[in-house]
């Protein structure tokens, strides 16, 4: 009988999601004690004492600042994400956004919300108000996108529909997102290019070491006078402070952001919202069946896609028998391996290896069953951090 699996669920999962874990070979619930996986959307995962028989972590979502990756790939454990998953809700989220601020239109609500119904002279008074209001329309602006994933290359296809020209910068543009951008799109050389012709700025990074505080007092004042900052990617990507500042002095027209917080809430030229970025229906479900599948498919058959600490590793089944293999990223690990299984008498029918920073992860498909012994022997290699025996099931 195959093995069934247990997954500790953190989060509410989409249901759509969970059902891609068929209930005979996944055992899913809140209240696993030893979990083979874990699944989560927003948990902090690093005050938690993960137990040992994790074998794979999934954030049913992009960001993974809340899981302890580096620990887990010690471990010898991916943690898979959902990349663009969620894109398209966090597209419309930055032009709702835009619009906003183009348009005063929180501004606006608050003023119409102020207004008694009864009063005979509401009317005049809103003929009278709208005034302030009055705001500009995005056709014939400059969007500047920093950051050209699968956000940033929605969000710059929008804007170009919208009658917007579009300037772009990022350093780590993968092939895929470079033949995704729209051809109207001008790339930029570097980030100051950027800051220098944007009347709206929208930012789609992680965040990491390089990223943080990127929009600080220096950047800004290479910015247009009234530019709207957009941050829909990480609080930690924009020093505050900085902005705060440069909105008082009106340097900057406008902030909007997902991430509300004591200094930015009731300022009156910030739009904070309630981390909307991910929550549509839509998105919640497209994240948890991408990140299920993924975790499923790892489980199953050791195929590795998405993970933030591993390779992509994905092998059509040869052989009723694999051997996953988790190392450290060092020379002679893959002679050692094979020495091993030569030694059992073990005939390799076909292999895969790749590496990504300082983890590799090796697929093995052999001829004939993989006795216990063998799997012990190739776990004592120093260098290998996991292994695993992936049987095809019945």
């Amino acid at each position: 009988m195959s093995e069934q699996f247990k997954v500790l669920i953190l989060n509410n999962i989409s249901a759509k999601g969970l059902s891609r874990l068929p209930a005979e070979r996944f055992a899913c619930g809140k209240d696993i004690a030893v979990p083979d996986a874990v699944l989560l959307r927003s948990a902090d995962m690093h005050g938690m004492d993960i137990a040992k028989s994790v074998l794979a972590i999934g954030r049913a979502g992009s960001g993974t600042n809340n899981i302890p990756v580096k620990a887990m790939s010690a471990r010898g454990v991916p943690v898979f994400n959902a990349p663009g998953a969620n894109a398209n809700a966090v597209k419309e989220l930055v032009l709702a956004g835009m619009l906003m601020a183009a348009r005063n239109i929180g501004g606006a609500i608050k003023f119409v919300s102020g207004l008694d119904p009864a009063d005979a002279e509401m009317e005049k008074k809103v003929e009278g108000g709208k005034k302030t209001y009055a705001g500009y329309e995005l056709a014939g602006h400059t969007l500047g996108v920093i950051g050209l994933g699968k956000i940033g290359c929605l969000v710059a296809d929008a804007a170009i529909k919208l009658g917007m020209h579009v300037i772009g910068y990022d350093p780590e543009i993968t092939v895929d997102a470079a033949w995704s951008l729209p051809s109207q799109v001008k790339r930029a050389a570097n980030m100051t290019e950027v800051l220098k012709n944007a009347n709206f700025l929208t930012l789609h990074v992680p965040l990491v070491d390089a990223t943080r505080k990127m929009i600080n007092t220096e950047s800004i004042d290479h910015m247009k006078h009234g530019a709207v900052v957009l941050n829909f990617a990480r609080e930690g990507v924009v020093d505050e402070a900085a902005v705060l500042a440069a909105l008082d002095t009106k340097k900057l027209g406008c902030y909007v952001c997902d991430f509300p917080g004591a200094h930015v809430n009731n300022h009156p030229h910030v739009i904070a919202l309630p981390h909307l970025g991910a929550s549509t229906r839509e998105a919640e479900e497209n994240c948890a069946t991408m990140v299920a599948d993924q975790v499923r498919d790892y489980l199953l058959d050791g195929n590795v896609v998405n993970a933030v600490n591993f390779p992509n590793v994905t092998m059509s089944r040869e052989s009723k028998f694999r051997l996953a293999i988790v190392n450290a990223n060092v020379p002679n690990m893959v002679g050692q391996i094979s020495t091993v299984m030569a030694g059992a008498k073990l005939n390799i029918h076909t292999m895969m290896n790749k590496s990504k920073g300082d983890v590799a992860y090796t697929l093995v498909d052999v001829d004939s069953p993989v006795p216990q012994d063998v799997v012990a022997a190739i776990a004592t290699i120093d260098g290998v951090l996991a292994v695993r025996y992936l049987p095809a099931g019945d």
